[in-house]
This record gives structure tokens, sequence and C-alpha cells, in this order.
């Protein structure tokens, strides 16, 4: 008998993390060697050339944001920025103002800080979203209030995708001269983002979403609201006191490649990989019957597609798919025995929360890899229906 060949595994799994790009390493690959210099030696050729290389991947991300260079600060990644912008700015306005808005289907770098504030005599308002994931605007506008120091609303959610309305929603803070933050981690790459434009004043970003290396992100901090952060590492007064710390060279490098190779590439790369989507979404929702979309079909990440299958365990889901990677939700909770807060925020069920599939398509899939995913899906959740006890789905 002929024996089959093996399928590569094939990788949905890009909200989690991105491969880094061949382009990005070849940057990254002369900081790690003879180029090794710390960028803040100002008295030798070798820490000069360390801080040409740390601009010059500021103006790169800055570029992908619309932002001036001056307004990045390098971090470790989007949890610190959403840190840093949320209890810098509590904690440099706690005096005057004590009350922060924000939307239930947040990430947990914003919702734990959030909730840690609260816990410090902080009021908080966690807005709910509606069944697609969008905030309502008329909802935020009326929890702003005189006491209201920041409103935090992600760019575009890690889990379902959904594109908030994020210039109305800075346009509304920017009339009531409240700050207005915004994670982009998911959305930069993959959305515009012009920050003037849409009036965003803080902005948290990170290298391993977009094909750069782990560890290392930014907070676009707008020039006018830097004054009113409070750093929250000290130690050197490096990026410009607003976050200490010897700056991880190769790594900055690398984010810096990676977000120009984004602003070049973004609107090609980007229909190619929504037409991907759309062909797994199709495929998924003809031939599995009883099979929802969980997220805003209109404002969406093109990458993204969340489904909820009916009568199957998406965890027993998975472990029959060693062939595909995939998640039940953000990588950050994938521990976490409790069905998806984004999902039971938008009016899931527990039951149907926890038989979800998020699916992240990104630049290194191709048609014949979505086509061998989705067959292998299918023939998984007819299984699982199957074998399920009192099952009632073909």
């Amino acid at each position: 008998m002929k024996k089959q060949r093996m399928h590569p595994p094939v990788y949905l799994d890009y909200h989690a993390t991105t491969p880094v790009d061949p382009r990005v390493l070849e940057a990254m690959l002369p900081y790690f060697g003879p180029k090794f210099g710390n960028a803040a030696s100002r008295t030798h050729r070798f820490g000069w050339e360390a801080e040409a290389a740390v601009e010059q991947a500021r103006r790169q991300v800055a570029g992908l944001v619309g932002a001036l260079p001056e307004e990045i600060i390098f971090t470790s990644g989007a949890t610190e920025s959403n840190n840093l912008a949320i209890k810098g700015v509590v904690e440099a306005s706690r005096a005057e103002r004590r009350h922060l808005v924000t939307v239930a289907t947040e990430h947990h770098a914003v919702l734990d800080p959030v909730r840690r504030m609260e816990g410090q005599h902080l009021a908080v308002t966690i807005l709910p979203p509606r069944p697609d994931g969008l905030v309502e605007l008329d909802r935020l506008a009326n929890a702003i209030g005189a006491d209201t120091i920041l409103v935090s609303v992600m760019f575009g959610n890690n889990e379902i995708g959904t594109l908030q309305p994020v210039g109305e929603i800075g346009a509304i803070c920017r009339a009531r001269g409240i700050l207005f933050h915004s994670d982009a981690a998911q959305a930069a790459g993959r959305a515009r983002i012009q920050v003037n434009d849409q009036k965003i004043d803080l902005m948290s970003l990170s290298a391993h979403k977009i094909y750069g290396p782990k560890g290392i992100g930014a907070l676009y901090a707008r020039r006018a609201a830097r004054s009113r952060i409070l750093p929250q590492i000290d130690g050197g007064g490096h990026e410009s006191g607003l976050r200490s710390g010897t700056l991880n060279v190769p790594a900055i490098v690398g984010f810096g490649a990676a977000c120009e190779i984004a602003a070049q590439e973004m609107e090609t790369e980007q229909e190619r990989v929504r037409q991907l989507r759309d062909r797994l979404q199709t495929r998924l929702l003809t031939e599995l019957e009883n099979s929802t979309v969980n997220g805003s079909i209109g404002n969406r990440l093109p990458n993204n597609l969340n489904v909820s299958f009916a009568g199957v365990d998406a965890a027993a889901l998975l472990m029959k798919l060693p062939g595909v990677a995939l998640s039940t939700g953000s990588a950050c909770s994938s521990a976490t025995p409790a069905p998806s807060h984004v999902l039971r925020a938008i009016g899931l069920s527990a039951e149907a929360a926890r038989s979800s599939v998020r699916f992240g398509l990104g630049r290194f899939n191709t048609q014949e890899e979505i086509d061998f995913a989705a067959g292998q899906v299918i023939e998984a959740v007819r299984e699982v229906r199957r074998d399920a006890p009192g099952a009632r789905f073909g």
C-alpha cells in the first residue's frame, strides 16, 4: 500500500504571534555581532552606531502610524505600553481626576491594570459592547464625566477581530479634553492607522504581531500628552525619561524593519489575506451546519475569523487537529478554563463560547494551506459532533 504523504503543519494562530520575516531577521543580525554597542554610549562610534540604528527604527515605527519619531517610546511590548499609558496617566492626574472608561472586550493587558487602579480609589466604567463587538458611541460619550481622565478602547480585537470606530472615539475624547488610549497591537500593519487624523493620544504597539521579534514594542505618546504620564520604570532616564533601561538594539532594529515592510506592503497583503479568510469562512459555514461567525462582519480585521461550532467543545476539537495550529482565544489566557471574556461580553452563552475557535491568518499562508485546514476542521467537527453524547448534529 502506498504511504500517504504527511502535510506540513499549517499555522493559523497569527493573532498569538507571527514568525519573524526573513527580511527582519537579516536587518537584526549585525546588531547581535559587530554592531553590539549600547545606544546610550555617547563617547565612541560603537554607541553612535547603535544610537543611529535606534533612531532609524523610531522613524520607521512612527511612519507606519503617522506619528512623529519623538512620539515613539520603546518598551518591551504592548503589555508594558498599556501599563505605562494607563498607570502613568492615572498616577500623574489622580489628584485632579479619578475616572477611567474602557470596554469589556479589552485585552487583559488593559483590563487588569484598570482593575488594579480601581482598587486604588479610581472610579472605572467598563462599557458592554454591542453583539458585534462594537462600542456604542452614545453610551461612551455619556460615560465621560467631569472626573474622567482617560478612555481606553482597543483598535482591533485580538479574539473576534472587531475594528472599533477609533476616529469617532478620538473626536469625542478630544472635544472633552480627555486623553484617548488605544491598544493597537493587532491592528498595526493590518488596518489604516493615522494617529493625528484619528485623534489618538496614546497607542500601544507590539513587534511580534507584525513579523518582528518578541520582547519589543512601543507606546506612541502625542507630544501634548507626554507631560501627563508618569514613568513606571525608573533608572537612567532612557526614552526621554519615560522608560528607563538599556535599549534592546537588535529587537528595536527588527521592529523598525517590520514596520517599514508593513507600511510598504499592507494594502496588497491584507487584500490577499482577506480573500483567504473569506474562502475559509465560506467553506466552513457552507459545509458545517449550525456554525456562526462571532464579531462584526463588516468592521473586522482582514485576517480574523472566529467561529462557534454548536455542539462542539473547542478544546476537544483542537486535540483532533494536530496538523493545524489554532486557538480558542487569547494566547495570554489559553491556560484559563473559563470561557472567553470577550465572547461572553458580546452575549454568547458559556456553552457557545466554549464551542468557539479563533482562526488567525497571515503573511505566509497559502491557498493550499487554507483548503487543507478547512478540510481538516470540517472532518474534525463532524467527528466530535458524531461522538458527543446525545449528538444533534451530523
